[in-house]
């Protein structure tokens, strides 16, 4: 080699890191210089990892002859070994001024080094001389054109930084160990994540060095972070839980165990719904989603239907791909299936995150050009089911260290991470931050309420499913606590939501709403939801129905509603009246003839589709039997209503 000089590549994989070291084993080209022999010395430290002594011995050497480069090359190995990857590029930086040609992969190691601590344009440089001058290192020639894209992308990104100013959620939450995979509720009031604290009197993993638990802490009505709180028996186990999410409604957090004794691998999914105040018995997700691989980092979709997860199971891309699942009912699951090649990576795709919008992903990648090691990533789901390119979040959110995992508040204001920075409480600490307006998801309130019996006021455990009645897709699915009646769902700003509540020995209630636009001021909606039961007489109104000006034709927007109906009817043996009404605008003769063109325009669809004429009829009320004043356009429109009555 150039200059006499040999050096011997150690590759040391991990994890999350490769660690490339240089020594020097053959004779040097100083071989009278009074650091040889220390340098001699110091390297046989360095393999006995007796870092400490090295270092001592590599000073020595640098006083004796400051001129000898092989003593900066064990130096910045010294440094790479302990991490320190800003004093191990200097060390290389300065042993290849001193040599002047060196071996080429020298520059390799030197811009490896740089490109951990964000010394990119200093990086680049020395991978361009690599691939100028080491073309026949062909095993890392990728990995230097990887680079390459890396360095021009964290100059670029450093040049153009996005708004970042975390803020640490204080010692209610965070403590001196670590902090991190954390999840909130759709209404910012509770918050789960996972605490990694060394084996003590207080833990229970018989075989862990350490032991990962959940802790939650809820918010109190001066926005303030409780002192937070185990999660306790049933969820915390003589394992490993973690890496969790809970879903937007707050009914189900679902999260992983790691090596259990009734596991299927190394780490499965398991979930368990919120009863009262109480989480039930936990059960594993099962096959086909579990598997003999690795299996972690579940999140919720706000439909309460769809679940992205992470696996290393074979048919991915990389060695850790995003999948998703159904949850077709409760503990029921579809076949996995992988996002595919635009989302996953030849590397490690991770800790996936999707917004309360049900359509913008959030991740964690190392196979992707970003700024070094994981970076945050987004991208975004088409109506036709493709996603976006991803795009990565910019530093300083992204650094050349690893970016775990991020999530987002449902009104996609406010982020929060994990990090280790100074200042923190010790380890990894939980922040959160005003999310860049250029990274920001569809903003999404919330609906809160009740369900109950309209005439004892008991709590009703009922269905509850949002519909966009401009896509009629499902945006969001929950249930109403059976033992308090309580419900929370996500619903997205600017579109129009048609509600459909199910509960066993009640006909079905309807509802639909415009959601403001205006994010900014949104306050959540609250909505307590009475069911009256199926006794004769009693009025239920179609609040999905919809007809043109002055028209008798249903509008395709009611076939949601009316197919709700007809199911309900399948299953019932009810008789009912469709009553149609109209506000007081135009005569008499008009309106009973256009609200009983109406009436039956229903009565037809639901023959139609089986429900036998004879448990049907229809009558056309005109304006006779209005329920708000005509005198405003809301109550005329509260009196522009189809309904209908339970009859003998």
């Amino acid at each position: 080699m150039k200059n006499g000089y040999l050096y011997k590549i150690v590759y040391i994989y991990t994890l999350m890191l490769t660690v490339f070291i240089v020594t020097s084993n053959v004779a040097f080209a100083q071989k009278n210089s009074k650091a040889a022999a220390l340098c001699k010395k110091a390297e046989q430290c360095v393999n006995e990892h007796n870092f400490e002594k090295a270092l001592a011995l590599l000073k020595q050497a640098e006083q004796k002859d400051p001129q000898y480069p092989d003593t900066y090359i064990i130096m910045g190995d010294v440094y790479n070994f302990s991490l320190q990857s800003d004093s191990a590029v200097k060390c290389y930086n300065k042993a290849i001024a001193l040599i002047g040609d060196p071996d080429p992969m020298l520059y390799f190691i030197a811009a490896n080094e740089g490109a951990k601590c964000a010394q990119y344009r200093d990086a680049l440089r020395n991978y361009e001389l690599f691939m100028q001058k080491g073309l026949q290192y062909t095993e890392v020639l990728s990995e230097a054109q990887r680079g390459i894209a890396n360095c021009r992308f964290g100059i670029e990104a450093m040049e153009h930084p996005v708004k970042f100013q975390p803020v640490n959620l204080g010692a209610n939450i965070n403590s001196e160990w670590d902090e991190y995979l954390a999840s909130i509720t759709a209404d910012d009031s509770i918050l789960i994540y996972t605490v990694k604290r060394p084996k003590d009197k207080h833990t229970v993993c018989a075989f862990c060095l350490n032991e990962e638990d959940l802790y939650f802490s809820v918010k109190d009505g001066n926005g303030q972070w409780q002192k937070r709180e185990p999660i306790g028996a049933p969820i915390k186990s003589g394992y490993n839980e973690g890496a969790q999410c809970i879903s937007p409604d707050g009914n189900y957090l679902l999260y992983t165990m790691c090596d259990a004794d009734y596991g299927m691998g190394s780490c499965d999914l398991y979930w368990s719904k919120m009863i009262g105040q109480k989480w039930s018995r936990p059960r594993n997700f099962g096959a086909p989603v579990n598997s003999p691989a690795w299996e972690s980092q579940p999140s919720m979709a706000s439909d309460g239907h769809t679940i992205y997860f992470v696996s290393s199971r074979p048919g991915g891309f990389g060695g850790k791909d995003i999948w998703k699942t159904t949850m077709t009912s409760e503990g029921a699951f579809t076949a996995p299936e992988n996002l595919g090649p635009v989302i996953n990576t030849p590397g490690d795709d991770a800790a996936p995150f999707i917004h309360s919008d049900g359509r913008t992903l959030y991740f964690a990648s190392n196979g992707r050009v970003g700024m070094g090691g994981y970076d945050l990533y987004y991208a975004v789901l088409q109506a036709d089911g493709s996603w976006t390119e991803p795009q990565n979040l910019g530093y300083p959110i992204n650094t050349p260290a690893d970016e775990i995992n991020i999530f987002i508040n449902a009104k996609g204001t406010v982020a929060y991470m994990a990090s280790d920075k100074d200042g923190g409480e010790g380890g990894l600490d939980l922040y959160s931050f005003e999310l860049d307006e250029t990274l920001r998801p569809n903003p999404v309130t919330y609906i809160k309420g009740h369900v109950t019996d309209a005439l004892t006021g008991a709590p009703q455990e009922a269905v509850l499913e949002m519909v966009d009645l401009n896509t009629k897709k499902v945006v969001a699915h929950t249930t109403s606590d059976a033992e308090n009646g309580e419900y929370l769902a996500c619903i997205q700003t600017g579109t129009n939501i048609m509600l459909n509540v199910s509960c066993a020995n009640y006909p079905f209630y309807s509802e639909n709403f415009q959601v403001e636009k205006s994010y900014t001021e949104i306050s959540p909606y609250i909505k307590d939801i009475r069911l009256h039961r199926a006794d004769v007489g009693t009025v239920v109104v179609l609040k999905n129905i919809f007809f043109d000006l002055n028209r008798s034709e249903l509008k395709p927007e009611s076939y949601m509603e009316l197919d709700k109906l007809v199911d309900y009817l399948s299953h019932n043996n009810v008789k009912i009246e469709i009553g149609g009404h109209t506000d007081d605008q135009g005569s008499d003769e008009y309106n009973d003839r256009l609200s009983q063109s109406r009436a039956k325009a229903v009565y037809d669809y639901l023959v139609e589709r089986g429900i036998p004429a004879e448990r049907l009829s229809y009558a056309g009320y005109g304006k006779r039997q209005p329920v708000a004043d005509n005198s405003t356009e809301e109550g005329r429109a509260a009196n522009r209503r189809t309904e209908f009555r339970f009859v003998r």
